[in-house]
């Protein structure tokens, strides 16, 4: 029985059973490719992910921790370096999992450093603004790029390393800075062999945006007091749950074949909801996820995400009423971990005592409720993922069920749903403009 509960009662007025019933071979048989073929170990198809899970063991989440408590005993904010995939992982975690305000704590309430994220852009007042924080402060770095040489973090991973050894000495600097990436081709990889960092590795076969369960993001994730094992139990129950080839058993396959034909009914453009602020992040994974995995070829869902009741005033009026090019997918969650009951006043000036007792998710859900209602009856289509609660192990499946349909519904789409060359396109550009000196005599596309 899986932990997750797709229920896409809203979508089922726009196509039939028989619909999913034709897709059922070709879900079969692109399982057998992802769950066969990556059990040959080749870094070139990227399928390392599949069964990472399993493949974390105790000594390296062991390592993983012991380094976490270390920077938790010496810094007082942690700087994670990185961009994609290799970062957002964690940042979606720590944002979902711990305070919302976790940041402006008091350092006994947090019980972990700060966390920071620079290298995602190439703004200097954001990154010279961050460097302002650091006034006085012990800290350390975490950086992340699997392949060493995105522009983004390598930029900041030179400013920061180069204001730790100003202010630490080259020596001691060394052992507050983290690296996070691959083990072979990697030019981080040299330079932490060489400077005697502490070097965590990304698995050759595993592309960044499906890295969320290797150090890239356990590092960050367990620096800020998430149960790192925690996370992993719930990928390996997801990955044992969710390993039916068959599309009435497997939720997973379920939402890979819902939104492919939706796809080609025109509805091209996907809206990744969820009515928690604090799940921003955990969208904006979900939105690269799927955007870097099916964007090709001319095909693919278009991915985009709101946070409701907030985006209701911005785009409300648009999805209820606009172009029926689009549909929902809502994460729900059934139990939230704080609650607020809305008290009784005595003279109910503002006209809200029928509220009185409610509490504010129980509020919260009927507004779930009603946007499904309105939303699908004006032609959106609404497919609602369910978990019992937010915690580090539902976490973990949930990412791991949109890892696997996202997988499923690239293939189903018929693109490679592990490779990216569109993303080098204005990387050329760029470095062309920047004349870095093997891109001198190309052209620019």
């Amino acid at each position: 029985m899986s932990n997750i509960k797709l229920d896409y009662s809203k979508a089922y007025p726009f196509f039939d059973s028989g619909e999913l019933g034709k897709l059922c071979d070709e879900v079969i048989y692109h399982h057998e490719k992802l769950h066969v073929n990556c059990k040959k170990e080749s870094a070139a198809n990227c399928l390392g992910w599949v069964h990472q899970p399993l493949r974390i063991d105790l000594d390296e989440i062991n390592q993983i921790n012991r380094a976490s408590q270390k920077v938790k005993s010496d810094s007082d904010i942690l700087i994670v370096i990185g961009i994609g995939g290799s970062y957002l992982g964690g940042r979606a975690a720590i944002e979902a999992l711990q305070h919302s305000f976790h940041n402006n704590l008091s350092q006994e309430k947090r019980s972990a450093p700060k966390i920071f994220f620079v290298g995602n852009n190439l703004s200097p007042t954001y990154t010279a603004d961050l460097i302002d924080l650091l006034h006085e402060k012990d800290f350390s770095i975490n950086v992340i790029s699997k392949s060493g040489t995105t522009l983004e973090p390598a930029i900041a991973f030179r400013i920061f390393r180069n204001l730790l050894e100003k202010k630490y000495g080259k020596q001691m600097a060394s052992k507050r800075i983290y690296i996070t990436t691959d083990d072979t081709s990697s030019p981080l990889n040299s330079i932490a062999s060489t400077e005697g960092y502490k070097t965590f590795i990304m698995p050759a076969n595993i592309g960044g945006r499906y890295s969320i369960f290797t150090a890239a993001a356990l590092f960050p994730m367990a620096v800020s007091g998430i149960c790192i094992q925690d996370i992993v139990t719930g990928a390996i129950t997801a990955r044992n749950e969710l390993k039916s080839p068959k599309i009435a058993e497997n939720p997973a396959y379920q939402y890979a074949a819902i939104r492919n034909i939706l796809y080609r009914k025109g509805k091209t453009i996907e809206i990744l909801v969820a009515y928690e602020p604090s799940f921003k992040y955990l969208t904006e994974w979900w939105k690269q996820l799927f955007a870097e995995s099916e964007g090709k070829d001319k095909k693919g869902v278009f991915p985009t995400t709101a946070i409701y009741s907030t985006d209701l005033h911005s785009l409300g009026q648009y999805v209820q009423e606009g172009r029926r090019d689009l549909f929902e997918t809502t994460i729900k969650v059934v139990s939230m971990q704080r609650d607020i009951i809305i008290e009784k006043t005595s003279c109910n000036q503002d006209k809200l005592d029928y509220l009185s007792g409610e509490t504010m998710n129980y509020i919260n859900d009927k507004a779930f409720s009603g946007v499904v209602l309105a939303h699908s009856n004006g032609g959106v289509p609404n497919i609602v993922v369910q978990i019992p609660k937010m915690d580090a192990y539902n976490f973990g499946y949930l990412v791991y069920f949109f890892q696997l349909s996202c997988a499923m519904s690239g293939f189903l789409m018929g693109v490679d749903p592990f490779d990216q060359p569109g993303v080098e396109a204005y990387k050329k550009n760029m470095f062309i403009s920047l004349e870095r000196p093997e891109y001198t005599n190309a052209n620019m596309i």
